[in-house]
């Protein structure tokens, strides 16, 4: 029995039977998503439910073939055929049945795809790893201290790596009392590798500008006109929220290409949106974009967001939306950034449950003391 304990402890890692469920249902669901979305699922009126059904299944099958290279397809074609009982076979006029013999070569074949299809996975999975440790060495590890101010960020990816990009770094190389700070979240549009390629163009334009010495409106409107040379015709436009915070007037100049307008959180209770901006980078050359101030007052909350938080769906297709996230604030106005960073993290988790996460979570706190 202890071989078979410690056996069944390496193939789950030990992790409870519970949680191997949760993990098999998100699989299997993700896997389904992978393979419906060229499937037509609705029925037309003149096709019955039976048709209907075996119709999927053939487009099912067929969007499984479709995922294979050509090779695969075929050493998958004839597993299948061979796991047929007592199928007739004929070759130069002979007639061959393929019986129990026939259905053991047909699973050897289904393993040698499986094994494929694992080593192509694996290796993979160890670029994507990679990728991963290589996107963490651009995104600041703690926040730098700012006068003024507590700040606390993180971020979810929705897979290994992510298009959100959030930053807080000093605008001079030697910062003295009384530098300016840049702040920085982005959305790239879309998730995984192409979003996470555009990530790191986004930000090292923003650190190669932000020496520049140029204003905060033509910083912004330099990094778009960079954008769109890469963004495939505005199909790959990013969304951003930059700001200067100057510590000795604590005044916070910001530009909103088309982000979520971060929650500006008065110590009297009042709530600002930072709307004020342009489109998002990288869909117009030499768009024009404006810059908003506001002065912050110890006591002042400002949270800075990307939609993956707003937009995060439970089973129910329900989002968990601003309202919520204004609840979990308003329940924390005397914490830390960290901790109502950490309560925001668990509202978020207790909201979704086990349902999916479909895009990236970033979040960006600050608090003036």
């Amino acid at each position: 029995m202890r071989r078979v304990r410690t056996f069944w402890r390496r193939i789950t890692d030990g992790v409870v039977l519970s949680e191997l469920w949760k993990q098999f249902h998100a699989d299997a669901r993700s896997s389904y998503r992978l393979y419906s979305k060229e499937i037509e699922t609705e029925r037309p009126p003149e096709r019955g439910r039976v048709k209907h059904f075996i119709w999927m299944a053939k487009q099912f099958l067929w969007a499984i073939f479709d995922k294979l290279t050509p090779a695969r397809r075929v050493l998958l074609l004839f597993a299948l055929i061979l796991l047929i009982p007592d199928v007739d076979v004929v070759w130069n006029n002979d007639s061959h049945t393929l019986g129990a013999s026939g259905a053991f070569w047909g699973v050897i074949l289904l393993l040698v795809v499986l094994l494929l299809e694992i080593s192509d996975r694996v290796v993979m999975k160890r670029d994507l790893q990679i990728a991963k440790e290589i996107q963490a060495w651009l995104l600041p590890p703690a926040p730098p201290a700012v006068p003024g101010l507590e700040i606390a960020f993180a971020t979810r990816p929705a897979n290994t790596v992510a298009g959100d990009y959030y930053d807080v770094f000093p605008r001079r190389t030697a910062p003295s009392p009384g530098s300016d700070y840049l702040i920085a979240i982005a959305d790239v549009a879309g998730k995984s590798v192409p979003a996470a390629m555009l990530m790191a163009t986004f930000q090292a334009s923003l650190k190669t500008l932000s020496a520049t010495g140029s204003s905060l409106t033509e910083l912004v409107a330099r990094m778009n006109n960079y954008a769109c040379s890469n963004s495939q015709n505005g199909r790959r436009f990013t969304t951003a929220f930059i700001a200067e915070y100057e510590p000795a007037s604590r005044t916070l100049n910001y530009v909103n290409a088309g982000h979520n307008a971060p929650i500006l959180r008065r110590r009297t209770g009042a709530i600002e949106r930072l709307q004020e901006g342009g489109i998002p980078l990288g869909v117009l050359q030499n768009a024009a974009y404006q810059s908003g101030v506001v002065t912050l007052e110890a006591g002042d909350w400002l949270v800075v967001f990307t939609d993956g938080v707003t937009e995060a769906e439970n089973n129910r297709a329900e989002e968990y939306g601003e309202p919520r996230l204004l609840v979990v604030l308003h329940t924390n106005l005397a914490a830390s950034p960290q901790t109502l960073l950490s309560a925001i993290m668990m509202d978020l988790d207790r909201f979704v449950g086990d349902a999916p996460q479909h895009d990236d979570i970033t979040l960006l706190l600050l608090k003036a003391v």
